[in-house]
């Protein structure tokens, strides 16, 4: 018999929790680095280049795992403009973890800013030299950062809420080691 999935699968779970912490941390030297003039600044910038690159990869990683793998259906009691939320919030997600870095690359190539990665790894310009394209990049890039981080508090909110109130296994769903079985009966 064919059971469907509880659960995310054990890479999809991986991918999330490591791109959790990569956007918080993303979000922290983001702030850092716009709020500071000293020189920690330009080591801000390369952690940032960096971290966003990484989340870059991941998201298409993930990407790819959530339209091979699918996802969990979500409870069949939840109310039709929650499931909704839900589906408009994972798209919101993964737009904003491809678009954001790309913003950034093509912001730094508008500003004929090198992309020096880890270990010295430099990536191609995507974007010709333009100050105007610049100016129009930065500021897409510094106001989704806020939409980003508005999405995942209203992402953990809706966790804890599927966690503590509803108790219906959606949390459960994604949690790093779930607690029940990884395939229920098909009905």
């Amino acid at each position: 018999m064919i059971g469907l999935r509880q659960h995310f699968t054990p890479l999809q779970r991986l991918l999330h929790w490591l791109m959790a912490v990569c956007l918080l941390a993303m979000l922290f030297v983001g702030v850092g680095m716009v709020s500071t003039i000293t020189p920690k600044y330009l080591t801000l910038v390369s952690i940032h280049k960096s971290l966003g690159i990484t989340i870059l990869v991941l998201a298409l990683i993930r990407l790819a795992a959530r339209l091979h793998y699918g996802a969990p259906r979500l409870p069949a009691d939840l109310p039709e403009p929650l499931k909704l939320a839900a589906h408009l919030s994972h798209y919101a997600f993964y737009v904003l973890m491809i678009v954001m870095p790309l913003l950034g690359w093509g912001m730094l190539s508008a500003a004929a800013y090198p992309v020096v990665l880890y270990g010295g790894v430099r990536l191609p310009p995507i974007l010709p030299q333009s100050d105007s394209l610049h100016t129009l990049l930065w500021n897409a890039h510094f106001y989704l950062a806020f939409v980003f981080f508005a999405l995942i508090l209203m992402h953990v909110a809706a966790a804890l809420f599927h966690a503590l109130i509803r108790r219906d296994g959606v949390f459960d769903s994604m949690a790093p080691v779930p607690a029940h079985d990884e395939v229920a009966p098909a009905e």
